[in-house]
């Protein structure tokens, strides 16, 4: 157990730096064992305080201050491996020299090692265990790298910016030195070296500059960097296009790694990616992960602008960087295809990661009020939701004032460090709206409950609609304020026909969607002229992040039908199937037999006959909701209950739709080259939907055949995770083959582990623990923890939240032994047992017991324990 409670760092006790660093001198000897590293820093004084430099696991061999020699009793060491240096001038220049151990860094954050090559991940604070540094966002420098290495171990040598010169040394050492002109905080810093290859290619800007691009691999994986290389350039153009941002360095740089904490990180000209979104090619890639490769490329090139050239003050203000970005992403992905189909799969991820933190003990704002270890706040929260809280201010303003706004942004905040009030400010005046009531989003943790009411008075011929805001209780929060949510909505007819509407005090009805503003507690909007009483399409596109609640089950059956705008058509659907198995599952614990509702046939059938249109539409409207979705909708969760409940309705829909699901598998046979456009992906996508039905109707041979047959990953895997939940020669035949296929591919083996994580076999408990002593499974490797003990916790709640409590055991053994190996993905991994408050009292108290018994590990990271502490307070 913990000596005592690490420290919290509070958001109302920042502090300016007492000095500022305007550049930065460093350089590298690099071994493997004993990397040196020289650094100079020009300090200048800034406010009052000491000279304070975080680090890390340092060597501290020299100090000197202005070439003068510091004695000890100038310098102190602190117990967080910190320096403090006393009597500090005003300004002049700091030099160190430290030694480090790259090979034993297993936390993989500062300078490591991974295949015998050299990486480095500094946010948010890694490059404290590089040198010393005050290494905070608000210190910004420009920097200038020298790397020596053995030319045969490292004949590439990478750093930030633009290269500034080579040479060889007699004793068979080269060195490289870059140069970054613009400033930038220490957690943008990177290297990497090693034994790599590049593929490459030019990109020509909007003012005419020819810009390198790079991507630097493994040799052998050459022919997989393809597809990140076009999403870059699009990346590049669109940039360009939509927001006339355009690239600012000579070189483009990315760099894979398959051992990486993250998925990928911004760091100025030299993105350091997992090989996860980077490779790809039809034989081992999925759609998803090509889905994935061009989100992520995007994500990281679009930092360039929202969190490199205008970077955040604290850590406190993390979206203003990420919020920002994960939007900036999105839109540059719903142009790539289909619109709608983008923002029904963003929404699903939010609702299946960021709703249930909002409701756990985990809940945070936004923008936190304080922290103990600040990689856990790399959160859905302040991701996703601020992604969608940027959306707010784009859909209140318009997509004409929030460009005006993003270039007064850029423009005010160039080479800053900046806050959220900055961006706000900036939207707020090229719009002329006044933007302070979404401060609330920021500062404000949990999910808005919106309840709607509605009334028709015929002779007035009016329609009263009355629209009611609360946030439930979170840590910390117990009282919250009404916050600016807007409500993209329409009406339509009996006949399903859109409705011109026209609000009190206005003169002329509007066609179409249009946005009313909810503020308060509650509010009633009058619309006038209605000549009957209409159905409202609420919340058209998602316009807010919030949880709708009064919708009528016949009303939901006929917008799933009528309504104009997709994501209202495939929300309501999803939320009739949810009411339904709900009133199931209650049922089933009644010990009653569940019945089947007709509706579910019909809205198949009707799906399936529009579904040529927008196959990937077809194919999301066809999904029942998940497991995890429908459980966050009960007071007590039942997942066993809600497991049978789900299985049994994709058995009886693929026994009564079988003829329409198999002729619609069979028109969708893909013929000739694999392709990743949207329309390919849609189609797979809906095919493999319809099989899946079949298939928990008793079709197994047609996954047998389509795995046997499949001519790309998407098919193949999608045919394999059905027979993993099959029975002897259909299941274990095809498990074999994929693994003897692909034993020496990391991420197609990633895929293997998973499959057999999630499968809802009775002895899947047991496998998992033969899963996790593997030879293949290697703890070490945050991919291979992810593919089995993420997967497992987070993508099988039937097993996880087994009666005996096993899953939580297995969970809480793999956090203990990785902890001390890689604190911030054992962090990660540990939160599925704070959700022990939702679950009934057995398995509750069987999750706190593991929770207790994780806190109790003697020097637990820190980032553990605040996890495992506020899931139990």
């Amino acid at each position: 157990m913990q000596d005592s409670a690490p420290q919290t760092t509070y958001r109302a006790d920042y502090r300016p730096p007492a000095f500022l660093i305007d550049t930065v001198e460093l350089d590298f000897r690099l071994d493997p064992a004993a990397t040196l590293v020289r650094a100079r820093l020009a300090f200048r004084r800034n406010g009052p305080g000491p000279m304070r430099l975080d680090g890390q696991g340092l060597a501290l061999l020299e100090a000197r201050i202005d070439g003068a020699v510091l004695p000890e009793a100038r310098l102190g060491l602190g117990a967080d491996g910190s320096l403090t240096v006393a009597d500090a001038p005003d300004s002049g220049m700091l030099e160190t020299l430290v030694r480090i151990a790259p090979e034993k860094n297993t936390e993989l954050s500062g300078l490591y090692t991974s295949g015998g090559n050299f990486y480095t991940q500094c946010e948010a604070e890694g490059f404290r265990r590089i040198t010393f540094f005050p290494d905070r966002p608000d210190v910004m420098s420009r920097y200038t790298v020298t790397i020596t290495a053995d030319r045969a171990r490292c004949p590439v040598m990478l750093s930030n910016g633009n290269p500034d010169g080579s040479g060889g040394n007699e004793d068979g050492t080269h060195w490289v030195r870059w140069i970054d002109p613009h400033p930038k905080p220490s957690y943008l810093f990177a290297l990497v070296a090693g034994d790599l290859v590049d593929v490459h290619e030019s990109f020509v800007t909007k003012s005419g500059r020819q810009v390198a691009l790079n991507i630097w691999v493994r040799r052998g994986d050459e022919d997989r960097c393809g597809h990140a290389m076009d999403s870059l350039i699009r990346s590049m153009r669109w940039d360009e296009e939509v927001f006339g941002l355009e690239y600012d360095l000579d070189v483009f740089n990315i760099a894979a790694v398959s051992d990486f904490n993250m998925g990928a990180m911004e760091n100025k000209g030299l993105n350091v990616f997992n090989t996860k979104y980077v490779l790809a090619k039809p034989e081992t890639a999925t759609d998803g992960d090509y889905q994935g490769i061009e989100t992520v490329i995007a994500h990281e090139y679009f930092h360039n602008w929202t969190g490199n050239r205008v970077t955040c003050r604290d850590w406190f203000q993390l979206s203003l960087k990420e919020g920002l970005t994960v939007f900036r992403d999105q839109e540059f992905s719903a142009d790539q295809g289909s619109r709608a189909v983008k923002r029904i799969r963003d929404v699903r991820g939010l609702r299946a990661a960021q709703f249930p933190e909002d409701a756990g003990p985990m809940a945070h704002p936004v923008r936190p009020d304080s922290y103990i270890e600040i990689d856990n706040f790399y959160t859905p929260t302040v991701y996703q939701k601020g992604a969608e809280v940027v959306r707010l201010i784009h859909t209140r303003i318009g997509a004409a004032a929030f460009r005006r706004g993003m270039d007064l942004y850029i423009a005010r905040c160039d080479n800053r460090a900046v806050t959220i009030e900055d961006f706000v400010a900036a939207m707020q005046e090229a719009s002329g709206v006044d933007l302070s009531g979404f401060m609330g989003w920021y500062d404000q943790a949990g999910t808005p409950e919106l309840t709607m009411e509605d009334r028709y008075e015929p002779e007035a011929r009016r329609w009263v609609l009355t629209l009611r805001q609360a946030v439930p209780p979170t840590p910390g929060q117990p009282d919250k304020h009404p916050v600016a949510i807007p409500v993209a909505m329409g009406l339509l007819d009996a006949g399903g026909a859109e409705l011109p509407t026209r609000l009190a005090g206005e003169n002329e009805a509007k066609p179409g969607t249009r946005l009313l503003m909810l503020e308060a507690a509650e509010q009633s909007f009058t619309f006038e002229d209605v000549a009957a009483p209409p159905v409202p399409s609420l919340l058209r596109g998602f316009s807010a992040p919030v949880k709708l609640k009064g919708v009528s089950q016949d009303r939901l059956r006929f917008l799933a039908v009528h309504d104009t705008d997709p994501f209202v058509r495939w929300e309501s659907g999803l939320q009739y199937a949810t009411a339904l198995m709900l009133q199931m599952v209650a049922a089933r614990q009644r010990g009653e037999a569940p019945g089947f509702d007709p509706a579910l046939e019909e809205a198949v059938r009707n799906t399936l006959r529009g579904a040529e249109a927008d196959p990937a539409f077809a194919a999301e409207a066809l999904s029942l909701p998940g497991e995890g979705f429908v459980a966050d909708q009960m007071e007590v969760a039942d997942p066993a209950a809600v497991h049978a409940v789900r299985e049994g309705l994709r058995r009886e829909i693929g026994r009564r739709c079988g003829d329409v699901l198999r002729a619609t598998y069979d028109a969708l046979a893909e013929a000739g080259e694999y392709r990743v456009d949207g329309r390919s992906i849609g189609r797979r996508a809906l095919r493999n939907a319809c099989l899946a039905y079949l298939v928990a109707a008793g079709e197994t041979g047609l996954a047998e055949a389509q795995y046997a047959a499949a001519g790309n990953m998407t098919d193949r895997l999608a045919a394999l995770s059905l027979l993993a939940d099959a029975e002897g020669p259909a299941r274990e035949g095809p498990l074999a083959d994929f693994h003897a296929r692909w034993r020496g591919d990391d991420l197609v083996l990633d895929k293997w582990f998973s499959i057999q994580a999630m499968s809802s076999r009775a002895d899947t408990p047991a496998a998992i623990r033969t899963l996790y002593a593997h030879p293949d499974f290697d703890l070490r490797n945050p991919n291979r923890a992810r593919s089995l003990i993420g997967a497992f916790a987070s993508g099988n709640p039937l097993h996880f939240h087994a009666e005996d409590g096993e899953g939580y055991r297995f969970l809480a053994d793999a956090v203990i032994a990785l902890d001390p190996i890689n604190g911030s993905i054992a962090a990660r991994l540990v939160g599925p047992l704070g959700q022990w408050r939702r679950q009934a009292p057995g398995r509750a108290a069987l999750m706190r017991r593991e929770l207790e018994r994780v806190l109790a590990v003697p020097k637990l990271s820190k980032g553990t324990f605040e996890k495992a502490s506020k899931a139990l307070a």
